[in-house]
C-alpha cells in the first residue's frame, strides 16, 4: 500500500506549461504530483496571458519571478539557474505537445506531456531518439491507469484466472458535446480543430485512455486487423470525430469492440472495461471504481473491492485508500506521477536494472498511442474498411 512515505531521495523541482486558471486539466497535474513530495511546484508558464498566468501562479505558491510568458523563456531562465526545474509538465492544446517536448529535451529537461503525445508516430520516434540521447524521461498521463483496479485485472490475465483472452469491450462516452459548437469554450474549439488537436477529436482525446488501459491489461496481445467507423454528428467538426467505433482482431484470435462519444446525450462520461477469457471475464468501470466484477461460468458472480487481502499483490501495492474509502481519479494520477518520478530518479542515477522492470507510462506508451490513432484514421479515410495494423 502506498502511504506517503518518501520514494526518492528528494522532491524533483518541477515546472508546468499550461495548466492554468482556465485550463481543464492543470489542477488534476498538481493534484497527482504534490500529494507525495517526490515534486515541488517552482516555475511555470502557466498561460497565454502572461499576467493572468503570473498571478495565477502566485496564488499556486509559485515566486512571481519564476512565472514566466512562455515556454521559451521558462526553458532560457531556469536552465540558468543552478536549482532550474529538473522536469516539466505540458498541459497544453496537442498541436503544441511536439514543439515543447523537443524543447525541453534539448534543454536537458525531463517531460511528462499529455496525451495524444503527439500528431504522428514519426514525431513520437524523433522525441524517443532524442530522449534516449539526452538520458532523459519522458512520461505520458493516462487518467486511470494508475488505479489499483486497473493492475487488479492485469494480474489476474497474467495469471490466467480468466483463462484464454477471447473478447475486449472497451467504452468511453459521454454527452458534453451533444449540441454545436457556437459559444463553445476554447477548450473545446481548439479539440474540434484539425490544426490544433492532430487528425482526430474522440479517438485521440479520449480513445487513447482506454488503447493504453487494454495494453496494460493484455500486454501480450496484439492488434492484427483493425476496422474504424467516426462520424462527426455536429457537421462542423469535420473531418474529425465526435463519434467512433473501432473493431480489432488479435493475434490470438480475440475480437475487440470499442465505442467512443462525445455526443452521448444524458451520459455524464463513463469508461466500461469488459474482458472475457475461456474461463471468466472481468469488468471494471469509473462509475463504481472501487468494484471489479468477476464472473467465473458455472459460478456465483462476485463483486471485488478495492484495498481488500484477497485482492492479488500487484493491485494492493498501489492502493492508497484502503477498502473502507473511495479510490478515484486523483489517487490514480498521483500514482502516475509517483512512477515516472521514480523513473526520473532511476534514469539520473544511472540505475537501468531498475528502469528494465519498473512501470510508468513513457514514450513507448505514448507512441503506441499514437500508432493506434494513425491506423484508425487510415482505416476511416477508406471508408471504414478492415485494414493490416501497421
Amino acid at each position: 500500500m502506498i502511504n506517503g512515505e518518501k520514494k526518492t531521495e528528494r522532491p524533483l523541482r518541477w515546472g508546468m506549461v499550461g495548466g492554468g486558471r482556465t485550463g481543464q486539466v492543470g489542477y488534476k497535474h498538481r493534484t497527482g504530483a504534490l500529494r507525495d513530495g517526490t515534486y515541488r511546484l517552482v516555475a511555470g508558464a502557466f498561460d497565454l496571458d502572461a499576467a493572468r498566468g503570473r498571478d495565477f501562479g502566485v496564488n499556486l505558491g509559485v515566486d512571481a519571478q519564476r512565472c514566466y510568458a512562455d515556454y521559451k523563456e521558462l526553458i532560457a531562465k531556469e536552465t540558468a539557474r543552478e536549482d532550474g526545474v529538473q522536469v516539466v509538465s505540458i498541459a497544453t492544446p496537442n498541436f503544441t505537445h511536439f514543439e515543447i517536448t523537443k524543447a525541453c529535451l534539448e534543454a536537458g529537461i525531463h517531460v511528462i506531456c499529455e496525451k495524444p503525445l503527439f500528431f504522428t508516430v514519426a514525431e513520437c520516434e524523433e522525441i524517443e531518439k532524442l530522449a534516449n540521447e539526452k538520458g532523459l524521461i519522458v512520461g505520458v498521463t493516462y487518467g486511470f491507469t494508475g488505479h489499483p483496479l486497473v493492475h487488479q485485472m492485469a494480474a489476474m490475465v497474467a495469471k490466467g484466472m480468466l483463462g484464454d483472452i477471447r473478447i475486449v469491450d472497451l467504452q468511453y462516452t459521454h454527452g458534453f458535446n451533444a449540441g454545436d459548437d457556437v459559444g463553445a469554450p476554447e477548450a473545446v474549439k481548439w479539440r474540434t480543430n484539425p490544426k490544433t488537436a492532430g487528425p482526430t477529436f474522440v479517438l485521440g482525446d479520449i480513445g487513447t485512455h482506454l488503447y493504453y488501459l487494454s495494453e496494460i491489461v493484455l500486454p501480450h496481445l496484439k492488434i492484427e486487423k483493425l476496422l474504424c467507423d467516426r462520424k462527426a454528428f455536429i457537421p462542423s467538426r469535420a473531418p474529425l470525430e465526435d463519434h467512433a467505433t473501432v473493431l480489432m482482431h488479435y493475434d490470438n484470435g480475440a475480437r475487440g469492440r470499442l465505442w467512443v462519444s462525445s455526443v452521448n446525450a444524458g451520459n455524464m462520461g463513463s469508461q466500461r472495461y469488459r474482458f472475457v477469457g475461456s474461463k471468466a471475464s472481468v469488468e471494471w468501470s469509473d462509475s463504481h471504481p472501487d468494484q471489479l466484477f468477476f464472473d467465473v461460468q458455472g459460478e456465483p458472480n462476485r463483486i471485488l473491492h478495492h484495498g481488500m487481502p484477497y485482492l492479488e499483490e500487484e493491485s494492493l501495492a498501489v492502493d492508497r485508500m484502503g477498502a473502507l474509502h473511495t479510490e478515484g481519479l486523483g489517487d490514480s494520477w498521483s500514482n502516475i506521477y509517483l512512477w515516472i518520478a521514480q523513473a526520473i530518479d532511476a534514469k539520473s542515477r544511472g540505475d537501468d536494472a531498475f528502469l528494465k522492470t519498473h512501470h510508468y507510462p513513457g514514450i513507448k506508451a505514448g507512441t503506441e498511442g499514437v500508432r493506434w490513432l494513425e491506423n484508425c484514421v487510415r482505416s476511416a479515410d477508406a471508408g471504414a474498411a478492415w485494414i493490416d495494423f501497421k
